[in-house]
This record gives C-alpha cells, structure tokens and sequence, in this order.
C-alpha cells in the first residue's frame, strides 16, 4: 500500500474526522468496563480488584468531564462528581477530536485489553454484515483511556490469552472489506510497527488459500494492469509537483523566513505567469504575422549599441518592439492552386481584438484569483484547530531524502511560531491619555507622509514639464540649423537627456519608502501585520501619484497637446519608448536597492558596528515595486506590443537576485507573525488600482485619442476604435447578410449605455 502525505486541508481533515467524533464514546466506555471485569477475574487478590474500583471510578468522571457528549457513562458515574475542568473550555471542538484519537489517550491500558475489545467489535461487525451490512462509519472510532488493568497481565497465561485475542483479531480483520479493514486497522490504538504487523498478517492470511495453479491467469492480468497504473498515476503527480515553477525555492524562504516574505514571492510568480500569458497573446496574433510579412522602410537607422539600450530609440524604433512598425493593411497570402484562394490577416483587426481580448482575459483571470484567494484565506482564518493540525498532521511521511526533511523541519517550525505568535496576541489595554498620544503620533505621521508624496508628485510634474519644454527647443532649434550636422556629442547628450525623467521618478520611488520607514519608528502598533499594511498604503499613495503625473504626461502632452510641436512622426511609439525607458530603470534601481540597502548594510553593521544584525526584508517596499512596475507593463502593451517580454526577463532575474540577497543578507523578523490574507491583499491592489487604472488608461486612448497619421496600423482613422467600425461596413458591404452587424456595433457597441451597464454586469 503507497503512503500518502498527510496535507494541509483543514476541510479534508475535518472530514476525515468526522468518522471519530467523541460522540460516539458511550458505548466505548460500556466495552472498557467488559475488558475491566475480564481483567479483574484473574486477579489473585481481591483486595486488588477493589483498590482498582476507585480508580475506574476516578477515570471514568474525568472522561465524562472531558467529552464533548451530552449522556455521562453509566458505569462507575457519581452523580455528585467534581466541577469539569476548566482546561476543557479552553480546547475548541476541533482540538477534543483530534486528542480523542490520539494513542496517548491509551496510556495504561493493556495491549491484551486493546485486542480483545476490537476483537469483539470485528465480530460485531462481521455478524451485521452478514445480516444487513451497515457502513464502518456506524461504528466508533475513538478511544478513552483508563488505568485499569495496568501491568496486570504478567504471567505466560496471560501472553497465551493475548495471542489468541490476536488471533481471533486476525481472523475477524479477514473477514471485512479492504476498506473496513483499513478504517478498522486506523483506529486500534496501538503502535505503527503493531498496526503494519496486523496488516501484513491479515492480509497475508486468508480463509481460503488457493494454489498459484487455481489463481486464473486473467485476475494476474488484471493486478499486473491495477499496480502498474498505481504506479503510473503516482509518477505523474510527483512529476507534476516537481515541475511547478521555483517550487523548493519557496519551500525554502517559508521554512526559513516564514508566511510574510513569502508572499512577496509568491505574488512575483503570479506576475510572472501574467506576463507570460501576455507574451504569448501579442507573439502569436501580433509579432509573427508581421514578422512574417514585414513592411518596407523607408530607410533603417545606424546600429549604436550603448545607450540605445536603455533609452530604446535609434535601432529600436524602427523595429517590432514598437507600434509604428505594424502596418495598416491586410497581410496577404497566396495559396497553393489547390485552394484556389489566398490567406488574408486584417492586422488592424488583429491588433484592436488582440489588445481587448488580453484586457479582458486579465480582468477574467484576476477576479478569479481574487476570490479563489479570498475563499482560502478567509477559510484558514476561521478554523480555530489550525494550530493543532499543524502539531499532530502536518508531516510528510513521503519526504525521506535528508535535505528534504530539513527543510520539511524549517518549514513547520516556522508556520508553527507564526500560529503560536497570532494565539498569544491580545490587544493592549491603555489609559486614554496613552490612546490619545498614540493617536496623535499616527496623525503627525500620516500629514507627513502625505505631504512628502503630494510634494514628490508636484515636482515630477513641473520636471517633466521642463523635460517636455526643453524637447520642443531642441526640436526646433534642430529645424532652424538642419543645414548644419549634429555633432556625435549633441547626439549622445540627447539620448541621454531622455533618461533623465525615468531616473528621477525611480530615485523618488527608492528614496521615500526608506523615508516612510524613518517616519514609522514613531509610530506604535501592536502587531507587525499591522505595520506592513500601514506601509503598503503609504507605497501605494506614492506609487499612483507618479504613475497619475506620467499618464497625464503621456497622454494629455504628449499625445494631445505637442505631437507636431515635437515633430514626431508617430508619438504612440515615443510613449512606447517612455514606458521601455521606465521599466528598465526601475529595474536598474531595484537593483541598486538591494545592493545598498541588504548588502552593503549588511557589511556595515557587522564589520564596522560588530553586531550579528541583519536587516529585515521590506515587503512593502518590494510588493510595491512589483505592482508599479507591472502597471507600467500593462500601459506598455498599445504602444509596445513586446514589452511583456521585458516584464518576463525582469521578473525573472528579479527572482533569483533577491532569492540570493534574501539568504545572504537578511533575517527572519524577530516577531513571528501570520500573514494568511497577504497573498489576496496583493492580489487586490493588482486588480485595483494598478490593472483597472491601466485598462482605463488604455481604452481612454483607444476610444478617444486620435492615433499618428503616418505610422501604425490604425493610422487614417479618427480613433483606433473605429477599426472595428470598418471592418463591420466593409464586411455589410462585401455581404448583404451581415447588414445587421453595422446595427448591432451602432446601438450595442458604440453605445456607452450599454458599454458601462455590461461593465457593471460583469463587476
């Protein structure tokens, strides 16, 4: 029989104990005292047997004390019986059931009692199967200790009488089902090497035991073909558990830094699959067919790589990674002369429905996990035997190999500090002076932190203003001396005059949260939960300030006000170029992040303060810094159809290098502390702000913003919207049939009534 792992299921342990409910434990106190009175009949002594009374009689109040059931034993019960304990009150119900089952709850029973009482229940349970065949579930399962009859059994008649409880226990396990065997075999309290013995004996041992010659060949067939699909569905699930992705790198960061940090980890895989999800929408419908069928240049740009790089021009604009190199026509075909036709891709079309249709996906996918996140963390926070599950069924049994169970071992020492810390949290009581002090530290705080991040909003906006005059002057001063060649000099000036915003949000964005964190040590709270979502929302402000300054930038001077001021021939791939420019440089900065702010500080503290410290891993700094940099890769994806693949090679360097920084330079929170909703409050921030600000962002631009009129596939037409629009006329036009698509894109398309009333549907 294959061993299974025990999991972490609260709903399938509770189901599997439902089959040993400390309800059922009357009639298990009626058969004790059976075996008790087998017992005590030989004895020598019977002063003995009366000394033993007391005791049966003590245990028996102390079980009726403990269970959770309603009628008291009718054996040995004192109606006068001391007040229950007041330990039990303290246990949920969940907690009893788990101890009910326990074999410590047969400390001091005989192993002869044991197997003659479960003796007399397989022959209960053979005789009803005979006659009506009830279910092993009618029968109990638990088990109540008692002290009587301990060491009672001492002589070689006594071990006589208890092999032959054996094996009439053997003979009786035979008769049953394997089902009933097995449920039956679980719930004798003896030892694992006792339980595998009566297994192997049992089922070793049958009534009828025919020759290998009287076996037919067919049911030799039939087990060759049950083990080895067995064998073959347990291959397969261990292959499909080894192939999920950084599986035993998060094994580790749970075992050694617990829940908080490995949410951020787990969030940043999540991204990752997001992105590749993208990736693949926009190479199979976007990038192929265009590669495949490329549009003429006019002329290519030299080939400069340095800044190029990082600024994404030159080279680059030219180039699929940009809008204004998809083509506005259909791409054709021609097809061998047994088709009689030619293949046609409308890439207009196919760029507006490839777009839509990875939005909407998104939102599908992302509302999903949302509430399947809100549906598990919710549930683990209302099962209050978390914490004893996790003593006595959290191991698995399957792990054998050293490295594997050292691990296993971290991981649950781990988990069980965080839920020992959240059992022994209570919430301070303090004087309302102490309150109103508090209070008032948390509101200086807040004003401070607000005014800081209303203050960094401003002076991005008047920079990017100035960055925005200054391209225009170049421009023009560029027009007014065409005659004259730009040095090498002034070219390079130039490229790198274009990261000077990127570089400045990015320095906001690693500067202020280290800011907010100086701010936070004034502040009191009582747990670290709480100042980790203080901390998130004072990102986050901070985080939608810079990308609301750089949309209005974008989108309302870029593409509304200056596009002919700036002389650009297609300002869709200028902001495609300002959004590459951003990402890479937030990545850059993150990576300075975690050279001077863990490793560096690392080196400090313990090399020039000579202390053992090490810093605490930021996870609100981080999980923002992911949010913000993904919002940026949804904006991206109009203007630069292969900016998912950027998003991709970023998270994945990401993981490694702060995997590695993680184990090299920083410490396990000196407060243990459970972080089961930190998963669905990321997922949440994803969803809102971050991808409905850029859905909106980017159907703002596709409904209302007029697209550049010599570049890109929508180049002619008012609003990329109404590549829809014309593909509709011209399919009513080619097909009088299809007349009624031009109505239905009018009135249900066209219609903001019934665009925003399907949205709330859909919500």
């Amino acid at each position: 029989m294959a061993a299974h792992g025990v999991g972490f299921d609260a709903d399938a342990f509770f189901s599997e104990a439902a089959f040993e409910s400390p309800v059922d434990e009357e009639g298990v106190h009626h058969s004790f005292s059976q075996l008790i009175q087998e017992q005590t009949q030989d004895l020598d002594s019977y002063k003995e047997a009366i000394e033993m009374c007391p005791l049966e009689t003590e245990e028996k109040s102390k079980d009726d004390a403990l269970s959770l059931s309603g009628p008291a034993s009718s054996v040995g019960a004192d109606s006068s019986g001391s007040a229950a304990d007041p330990l039990v009150e303290r246990w949920s119900s969940d907690t009893l059931r788990v101890l009910s089952s326990m074999p410590s709850r047969t400390i001091g029973r005989s192993r002869g009692a044991i197997l003659s009482q479960y003796y007399s229940r397989t022959m209960q349970l053979c005789r009803r199967r005979q006659s009506h065949r009830p279910s092993i579930h009618s029968f109990s399962r638990s088990a109540r200790p008692s002290i009587c009859g301990y060491r009672v059994e001492s002589d070689a008649a006594h071990f006589e009488a208890e092999e032959n409880k054996k094996e009439q226990l053997i003979n009786n396990l035979q008769n049953l089902s394997v089902g009933e065997r097995v449920r039956m075999l679980k719930a004798i309290p003896l030892n694992l090497a006792e339980k595998s013995e009566l297994r192997r004996l049992a089922s070793n041992k049958t009534i009828h035991s025919p020759s290998p010659h009287e076996i037919p060949c067919c049911s030799h067939f039939k087990d060759y073909i049950i083990i080895a699909l067995r064998n073959g569905r347990y291959s397969w699930l261990s292959f499909v558990s080894s192939m999920q992705l950084w599986q035993t790198a998060l094994k580790t960061v749970s075992g050694r830094f617990g829940t908080g940090v490995l949410s951020y980890f787990v969030f940043l895989r999540t991204l990752f699959f997001f992105n590749v999800f993208l990736l693949l929408v926009t190479g199979l419908f976007l990038v192929v067919p265009q590669a495949v069928r490329p549009p003429v240049l006019k002329k290519t740009a030299p080939v400069h790589f340095g800044l190029e790089l990082l600024t994404g021009a030159g080279y680059f604009s030219d180039s699929l990674l940009y809008y204004g190199y998809y083509s506005n026509y259909t791409l054709q075909k021609p097809c061998s002369n047994s088709c009689g036709s030619h293949l046609s891709y409308n890439m207009p079309l196919a760029y507006f429905f490839t777009i839509g249709v990875a939005f909407f996906i998104t939102c599908i996918i992302l509302v999903y996990s949302m509430s399947q996140s809100f549906g598990q963390s919710f549930r683990v926070d209302r099962s209050k035997g978390l914490l004893t599950i996790k003593v006595f069924s959290c191991w698995d049994f399957k792990v054998i190999k050293k490295s594997s169970v050292k691990l296993q071992c971290e991981n649950i020492s781990t988990q069980l500090k965080e839920l020992v810390a959240e059992v022994n949290r209570k919430e301070v009581k303090s004087s309302w002076l102490r309150c109103l002090f508090t209070v008032s530290v948390q509101l200086l705080a807040w004003f401070i932190c607000i005014g800081s991040t209303v203050a960094c909003a401003l002076a991005v906006y008047y920079f990017s203003e100035y960055m925005h005059k200054d391209l225009i002057d170049h421009k023009h001063s560029c027009s007014n001396s065409s005659q004259t060649a730009e040095s090498s000099g002034s070219v390079l000036l130039k490229e790198a005059s274009l990261l000077a915003l990127p570089t400045v949000v990015s320095s906001v964005n690693l500067l202020m949260p280290g800011f907010f964190n100086t701010v936070a040590w004034m502040e009191e709270y009582d747990s670290p939960s709480k100042r980790n979502y203080v901390a998130i929302f004072r990102n986050l402000m901070l985080k939608v300030s810079m990308l609301g300054v750089l949309c209005f930038h974008w989108l309302g001077r870029v593409a509304v006000q200056h596009p002919k001021c700036m002389d650009l021939q297609c300002w869709e791939s200028f902001v495609g170029q300002e959004l590459y420019r951003f990402l890479l440089m937030d990545f850059i900065f993150t990576m300075l992040d975690t050279l001077i702010g863990e490793l560096l500080w690392r080196l400090f503290t313990q090399k020039v303060l000579k202390k053992k410290r090490k810093p605490v891993f930021d996870i609100a700094r981080n999980v923002l810094e992911l949010i913000y940099g993904q919002t940026l890769a949804w904006l991206g994806v109009l203007f630069t159809p292969l900016l998912p693949a950027v998003q991709v090679t970023k998270l994945l360097l990401l993981f490694y290098i702060k995997k590695m920084s993680l184990m090299m330079n920083c410490q396990a929170p000196r407060k243990p502390w459970l972080a089961s909703q930190m998963t669905t409050f990321f997922i949440t921030l994803l969803c809102f702000p971050s991808f409905l600000g850029a859905a909106v962002c980017v159907t703002y631009t596709m409904w209302t913003i007029k697209p550049s009129p010599s570049c890109g596939p929508f180049r002619g037409l008012g609003t990329m919207f109404q590549a829809g629009k014309r593909w509709v006329e011209d399919l009513a036009t080619a097909n009088t049939r299809f007349k009624w698509l031009s109505w239905a894109h009018a009135y249900l398309v066209e219609n903001p009534f019934f665009l925003f009333l399907a949205a709330g549907v859909f919500l």
